[in-house]
């Protein structure tokens, strides 16, 4: 078990210029903000952080629990780590729980290929059963791609500019951005990939918000076996009672986050998003019934006039993937990588659940650049992998088309678009899978191209990412071959 420290200690051994810095260490609430809360949930998503970085990042790559703190939690002033905080990592119970004086312990619990849960105040356990997810292929290295690895590489494909493409791939690792893992897929093989000391092609990193195109995707194969359609109304089962306002939302709205369910979110904007008025952060910190919390949200727009970014309407879909796949008599764990990744040939998904075992497939899963390129090229690919269709004919269409009510063109079917022109230098039919602080996996069908890149980004994204897959673009000519 690692020895309980203050944070004051750890100072000197990796964590003085980032605090001396100002990055987070110590920070207050925002006025009106109870600071009981405040604290108790910078604790939370700390013991949060700490046990996924520790058990399920190290499942691939060993990382000790003073690196996660020093490179994943203390620089960032989203965690609101506190200067007063102890912690302790027990190897042997695959646990992590961060508190203080005025705190009590807030522990997350590691559980296999369900990775790590925080548990509620004074819980020594979840309240589901954790399960093994069997990954139902032949290792990657036995199995042609793009199921497998053998033949994923195509370094001299025609039209790559060797020297210009690296060039670009070089430039992105070399700035600030804490770039993780950087892959190129052109022509359906990867052409460049670049990864950080200490991280590979099938490490898991957290993919953050890129879980709410899962949701949609999970959504979009429940669809092809013909459960539900694009325009039937969201079957839960509250709504549905008579005079339940809520019972106009469609699918649709759902998959386009137009429900008009009234969810507060002020968004990752300091210290005011860990308290609890900020309801679409508190999946990520409060332990939760995740799926009821969102569902049990009211009614405050008519459905389809406006997009508004809110975890009620994937975490509500959640739901339904959940009551579809039991009500079948399937098993909702395992669902995700049996219906799902084990057909692309995705072997390093984690996801994540609240106590209830619901994933908060929102923003708490873990996916490798692995997982990512083949998620990307299944949208490429209009829903078609390797023979196999997963999801239905307008699938790709749809999740790239403009969400209603968003004004900039900037969003469509739980994907970010470019339709807006918000990059300059990438191509308007652009669509990317987004997760907070830069996890992107960005398709780009005219270009043939699916890009994916992981790891914390701490500000200043927006311009090197158009940089980035500018230099990239501009290094294919798409005429040859």
């Amino acid at each position: 078990m690692t020895e309980p420290r203050k944070w004051r200690a750890f100072l000197g051994l990796a964590g003085a210029l980032a605090v001396l810095a100002g990055c987070g260490a110590g920070m207050e609430p925002a006025d009106g903000a109870d600071d009981g809360r405040f604290r108790k949930y910078a604790a939370g998503i700390g013991a949060h952080h700490l046990c996924s970085g520790v058990f399920v990042v190290g499942r691939v790559t060993e990382r000790s629990p003073e690196t996660v703190l020093a490179d994943d939690i203390v620089p960032f002033d989203d965690w609101a780590w506190q200067a007063d905080f102890e912690w302790t990592v027990d190897m042997e119970a695959r646990s992590a729980t961060v508190w203080a004086a005025d705190v009590a312990p807030r522990t997350a619990k590691y559980h296999g290929d369900q990775g790590c849960t925080i548990l509620e105040d004074g819980a020594e356990s979840v309240r589901f059963t954790p399960v093994p997810v069997p990954r139902n292929l032949p290792p990657a290295e036995e199995q042609d791609w793009p199921l497998g690895d053998v033949g994923a590489e195509e370094p001299d494909q025609a039209g790559v500019d060797r020297a210009a493409l690296d060039a670009a791939l070089d430039a992105a690792m070399g700035t600030e951005q804490n770039t993780r893992a950087l892959a190129v897929v052109r022509r359906g093989k990867i052409v460049g990939e670049r990864y950080a000391p200490g991280f590979n092609r099938n490490t898991p990193q957290i993919s953050w918000s890129e879980g709410k195109s899962v949701t949609a995707t999970l959504i979009g194969v429940l669809m092809q076996e013909g459960h539900f359609g694009l325009d039937d109304p969201a079957p839960v089962a509250e709504w549905r009672e008579e005079g339940d306002p809520r019972g106009v939302i469609l699918m649709r709205h759902l998959l386009t986050m137009t429900s008009g369910l009234d969810m507060t979110n002020t968004g990752f904007d300091g210290p005011p998003s860990l308290v609890p008025e900020n309801e679409h952060m508190r999946v990520y910190f409060d332990a939760l019934d995740v799926f009821e919390h969102a569902s049990s949200q009211p009614y405050g727009i008519p459905p389809g006039t406006e997009f508004r970014y809110r975890n009620s309407d994937p975490l509500t879909l959640g739901r339904i993937v959940r009551e579809t796949v039991e009500g079948a008599g399937g098993d909702y764990l395992t669902f995700p990588q049996r219906m799902l990744f084990d057909r692309i040939g995705s072997r390093d998904f984690v996801l994540e659940p609240d106590p209830w075992g619901n994933f908060i497939l929102s923003g708490y899963e873990y996916g490798s650049a692995a997982d990512w390129m083949r998620f990307g090229l299944l949208h490429l690919w209009d829903g078609v992998f390797a023979g196999d269709r997963i999801l239905p004919e307008y699938w790709s269409e749809f999740v790239s088309s403009l969400s209603p009510g968003a004004k900039e063109g900037e969003y469509g079917g739980l994907w970010w678009l470019n339709l807006g022109g918000r990059y300059t230098d990438i191509p308007s039919d652009a669509y990317w899978a987004l997760g907070h602080m830069g996890q992107v996996t960005m398709v780009i069908p005219s270009r043939d191209v699916v890009v994916v890149r992981l790891g914390p980004s701490p500000g200043g994204f927006d311009e090197y990412l158009n940089a980035t897959v500018g230099a990239i673009l501009a290094a294919f000519d798409d005429s040859a071959g």
